[in-house]
């Protein structure tokens, strides 16, 4: 089982409670203060401060109070594999990786990336500091993708906040939004590549193999030839690493892009802070601004409107 652990406030760790209130359970664990099961995600948290996230849903989860890339969290799980079992040698192949970024953050759009990392490229992109992106400032990443840009292979899709929200709105979960956008940066990349092909194409995990073909059900063009998925993928292989970090650097630039149209600094995240951002977007600009710049489907969305006195 996934297991995430940050450390908080016994302040934020009351805010947490509220908002986990309908998922509460009866009885907590010694030493804590509530515990919640919210879909697959179960939520523990201490008098210490500390706050456990365990189930397929933590990371999500975790990113829904301001952590969106975990560099504040501690993750004990280890990588887990669905589908197919990774080959042994699979670190050292020619291989498509692909993340995304922007599933947790209520603030800007849903971002995947795929890139082609040959392996003689390998240690050239060890020299160019590409790892975990968890690991990486952001400052770090605009530099790492900027180098990147030039010479490595990939595709990139990113999904707006008003066609998320249309999306959406229509029935269409995040997940198989995700799923989709995988996929095409896969077909997308692929056709650059011809006829040259990868020994494999890894995705970070966000769905188990059989939850992501189903979510694929009447794509044209769905990719299942030497695909594989696993949790934790970018320390497998650095084609993940680099497709995270070229993911993000997008990530960055849209927020850049957001704060300069809403005149002041947008949060990622989906902590207070943004609550407070978005209700003052909203007094500003009205509710119906949220459209454009935000996942109106979270809590957040309610919250901003208390806020704001709406």
């Amino acid at each position: 089982m996934a297991n995430t652990v940050i450390q908080t406030t016994i302040e934020e760790i009351k805010k947490m409670k509220e908002h986990y209130r309908p998922y509460l359970s009866e009885k907590n664990p010694p030493g804590s203060i509530f515990l919640a099961r919210k879909d697959s995600c179960v939520i523990t948290s201490y008098k210490s401060g500390k706050v456990m996230f365990q189930g397929a849903g933590s990371e999500e989860e975790v990113k829904k109070w301001g952590i969106s890339d975990l560099n504040q969290a501690t993750s004990t799980a280890s990588p887990k594999v669905s589908g197919m079992p990774l080959p042994d040698n699979i670190s050292t192949m020619s291989v498509i990786g692909s993340d995304e970024v922007g599933k947790g953050d209520y603030f800007g759009p849903l971002i995947v990336a795929a890139a082609y990392v040959k392996a003689d490229q390998i240690p050239l992109l060890k020299e160019l500091g590409v790892k975990d992106s968890k690991n990486l400032t952001d400052s770090q990443i605009v530099i790492i993708a900027k180098d990147l840009l030039p010479f490595l292979p990939y595709s990139l899709l990113k999904l707006n906040n008003p066609k998320y929200n249309k999306l959406q709105a229509s029935g269409m979960t995040q997940g198989k939004m995700t799923a989709i956008l995988h996929n095409q940066t896969h077909n997308h990349l692929l056709e650059k590549i011809s006829p040259e092909k990868p020994d494999a194409i890894l995705v970070d995990q966000f769905a188990q193999a059989p939850v992501y073909y189903k979510h694929l059900k009447g794509q044209k063009k769905v990719q299942r030839e030497k695909i594989y998925f696993s949790t934790k993928a970018e320390s497998i292989h650095l084609a993940v690493a680099a497709a995270s970090i070229l993911a993000r650097y997008a990530f960055i630039r849209s927020f850049e892009d957001l704060s300069k149209n809403a005149g002041f600094t947008i949060p990622k995240g989906a902590g207070a802070k943004v609550d407070q951002a978005a209700a003052r977007l909203i007094k500003g600009r009205g509710a119906a601004a949220l459209n454009e710049f935000t996942k109106l489907h979270f809590a957040n969305t309610g919250k901003a409107k208390k806020i704001a006195g709406i």
